[in-house]
């Protein structure tokens, strides 16, 4: 196959293919024509491949590397099997002649309504159903440009739709532990953009009919007047956004719920310091950037493992997550770490989840076990640091 051409294949066999069609079969094959469309499989971004052979049709499922495989016979210059070829992304139309010798014409035409027009149908053997679902337009997903204006899940932002319905499954699971007879109050710790923090508003306050009201914090600026502009053009009156530092916020006497998603490094042990005293009876937190146990990571007899960057960031990153989690459950919560979305899309996949229990005071075995853990790593981390300060200021 012309090398030029196969280049071109690889450019847009990826998340923004649409279809494509080969045709202008030659002798040297019995097939007529093959279609081509993208799917997913198990969650697996594949093609499928649609083969027409008389009144026959054929399907097969294969990734990138299996299709431009397929794709080097089928244009094969020794034994050419088809002339001609369409392809349709997002952004453009890409047509390609074959000549009897192999001699391949491209041409590339853009779009003129690129993402919009074309967007996510993946459906085949999809057997889960996601809470926000695709063909129901949801206004806030259609803003941000994760959804068409009839519903429909643009493709390039499908890991984007994925990632908000897993966070409301996190949210449908900790509703029997939030206040029926109230008021709820829930606090979204470096909110950014707010994908999901409307997600979480619209889920609740118009699928659940609950009584909530939402703050989220961030400390840039721009993005705070720009969620507040979207979160007043959507009518959500109870739904507000604030310039702030975690740390530093004291604008609440209590919170129901902690939300903190990809807090940086030691915002999110602010967050969670800032919950517990709170006594928030749920902790959401999905951290980001542990670097502060990297710096002070050097146990005695681990050199030859440490030794290794990767391996030492890998592993203070998740000793950082399970310290805190250790934290929370000193607290009188009942933790757990969890994968929130595939470790394909990100490597910062897990989330902690903190339930209050009933009941339950603050535990001094439990902290001295956590002290032993961080004698032995030679830490001492910020959250700890935190929560051993403040009992010390109670006594």
């Amino acid at each position: 196959m012309d090398k030029k051409f196969e280049k071109v294949l690889e450019g847009i066999f990826n998340s923004d293919f649409v279809e494509g069609i080969i045709s202008n079969a030659t002798k040297a094959t019995d097939i007529t024509k093959i279609k081509i469309r993208p799917v997913l499989l198990k969650e697996k971004f594949k093609f499928q491949v649609i083969k027409y052979r008389g009144k026959q049709v054929f399907h097969e499922n294969m990734d990138k590397e299996q299709l431009i495989a397929c794709c080097r016979v089928w244009f094969s210059e020794e034994a050419l099997q088809f002339k001609q070829a369409e392809f349709q992304t997002k952004d453009k139309k890409v047509t390609a002649l074959i000549s009897k010798k192999g001699k391949v014409t491209v041409k590339q035409k853009k779009t003129e309504k690129p993402l919009q027009e074309f967007a996510m149908d993946l459906s085949h053997n999809r057997a889960k159903r996601y809470i926000l679902q695709e063909g129901i337009v949801v206004p806030f997903l259609v803003e941000l440009g994760v959804m068409t204006k009839d519903g429909k899940v643009i493709r390039s932002r499908y890991d984007k739709f994925k990632q908000i319905n897993r966070f409301l499954e996190f949210i449908e699971d900790v509703l029997p532990y939030l206040p029926k007879d109230r008021e709820i109050t829930i606090l979204d710790f470096g909110c950014g953009k707010s994908y999901l923090t409307f997600a979480m508003y619209y889920y609740l306050h118009e699928l659940k009919k609950q009584n909530i009201r939402i703050i989220g914090l961030d400390l840039k600026k721009e993005v705070i007047q720009n969620c507040n502009r979207l979160s007043e053009n959507f009518g959500y009156e109870k739904l507000l956004f604030l310039e702030g530092d975690i740390a530093d916020y004291e604008g609440v006497d209590s919170v129901d719920m902690v939300v903190t998603l990809h807090a940086c490094d030691t915002a999110t042990d602010y967050a969670l310091y800032k919950a517990v005293k709170w006594g928030a009876e749920v902790i959401l937190s999905v951290p980001c950037c542990q670097h502060e146990l990297n710096g002070q990571l050097h146990p005695n007899g681990w050199e030859a493992i440490f030794k290794y960057g990767i391996i030492k960031e890998r592993s203070a990153a998740l000793f950082t997550d399970a310290l805190r989690a250790d934290l929370l459950e000193s607290q009188g919560y009942k933790a757990q770490i969890l994968e929130f979305i595939d470790m394909e899309h990100t490597p910062k996949n897990l989330l902690i989840r903190a339930v209050k229990q009933k009941n339950i005071q603050p535990s001094g075995k439990k902290m001295q076990e956590y002290e032993r853990i961080e004698q032995m790593l030679g830490c001492n981390l910020t959250l700890g640091r935190l929560l051993k300060d403040a009992t010390t200021t109670m006594e």
